[in-house]
């Protein structure tokens, strides 16, 4: 289990105690074996997936011993524990969260600097405020809005009639640089109508290839005769690639199948379809944007 970045806290001031100049991936390296990590612990990704949640937890157990002046760090990527940190090691704590740190002047000055918003004193609050870093509280956030959001879409999906939908899937379709043009995407889409295929786009815009596909609204899971039946016909007409799009799910015989055969088929459920639409900005708009920065250590140095 990932340590939350308070438990590393600790550890992480003993491993300087010995007045050395330390390097950020070396001590994230130490950390790991400290808490005893294995591989997919150390490579789980934050949900953007722009950083290991291990090492980001590192630097803000760094961050916040920096600023109660425990470690300083004079040079990029590197930090030394202070006599301060020395001083607190001696007497010898069992455990350091960050209300601890309330004890030292620099932190208190810190926390007074920021601006506050009012928070809902509750357990739940004070549970997430042990465990996640900065970070992972506003990428968490911003995944719990995407899946509300995602479980509305689809439901308005659902709702639409069938020649909306067969429009929404030529946007897409398009949107994702397949189907040629758009006037020939919506030619080809919903057009066959012939044993389990609904339409037949270009690949690519010159239509070196084409693609087969089906695409139906599904209240329950697809059976995974659908998807069979799909193969066959995509066997019939000797074509070598489909998609099958559904707004519901499909079982794992279904993946199964579609692996073990010579066809290439993607299988499309409610939620990639919603996701994919969030990637291509189909049927959603952005309602506010807000921009996390870090400093930029190369524009310093000098």
């Amino acid at each position: 289990m990932i340590p939350d970045y308070q438990t590393i806290m600790l550890p992480l001031l003993k491993l300087t105690s010995d007045n050395e100049i330390h390097k950020f991936r070396d001590v994230v390296e130490l950390l790991a074996e400290h808490f005893k990590l294995n591989e997919n612990e150390r490579k789980e990704l934050l949900p953007s997936g722009n950083q290991a949640i291990f090492d980001n937890r590192v630097g803000w157990a760094r961050f916040y011993l920096t600023k109660a002046g425990l470690l300083k760090s004079e040079k990029r990527g590197t930090h030394q524990i202070t006599e301060q940190g020395l001083s607190f090691l001696k007497s010898k704590p069992a455990v350091l969260k960050t209300k601890d740190l309330d004890k030292f002047k620099q932190f208190v000055d810190f926390k007074n600097s920021i601006d506050k918003k009012a928070t809902t004193d509750t357990n739940d609050s004070e549970e997430i405020e042990e465990q996640e870093t900065p970070e992972e509280a506003l990428e968490y956030a911003y995944l719990k809005l995407k899946n509300d959001l995602s479980r509305d879409l689809l439901e308005t999906i659902k709702s639409c009639s069938p020649a909306f939908f067969e429009k929404l899937m030529v946007d897409l379709i398009t949107k994702m640089g397949y189907g040629g043009s758009r006037k020939d995407a919506g030619k080809a889409l919903g057009k066959t109508g012939d044993g389990g295929i609904d339409g037949i786009i270009k690949e690519d815009k010159l239509g070196l290839d084409t693609i087969y596909i089906q695409a139906k609204k599904w209240e329950n899971t697809v059976p995974v005769r659908e998807i069979r039946d799909f193969a066959g016909a995509l066997l019939s007409k000797k074509a070598r690639k489909g998609i099958f799009i559904a707004t519901s799910n499909f079982p794992k015989s279904a993946y199964e199948f579609v692996e073990s055969i010579e066809h290439k088929i993607i299988l499309i459920d409610g939620e990639r379809l919603t996701n994919l639409m969030f990637e291509f900005n189909v049927g959603v708009s952005t309602q506010s944007t807000y921009e996390v920065k870090k400093i930029d250590s190369d524009y310093f140095e000098y």
